[in-house]
């Protein structure tokens, strides 16, 4: 998948995250998250994406409650479902 493209299913995740009620800050705050997430796993967007309601959840939780900003990290070996 193209850098593009990739950015327009992170958008596509985000509102998911927004419908379903789980962004931890907002929708700008939640793509920045998922595309430094993407950086360091190599996520499935495409999965991620289609994914049922509780894996969904787990990966998009999980993103948002162990990134390190400032380190561009994740705490607490946060391993996403989706993550290749």
């Amino acid at each position: 998948m193209k850098s593009k493209e990739r950015l327009v299913t992170i958008g596509e995740i985000a509102k998911r995250a927004k419908e379903m009620g789980i962004l931890v800050f907002d929708v700008f705050s939640l793509v920045m998250d998922l595309k430094l997430a993407d950086d360091v796993f190599d996520l499935n967007l495409e999965e991620l994406k289609i994914a049922d309601a509780q894996n969904f959840s787990h990966d998009i939780m999980g993103i948002q409650n162990h990134i390190d900003r400032k380190n561009k990290s994740f705490s607490n070996n946060f391993l996403p479902r989706f993550s290749r």
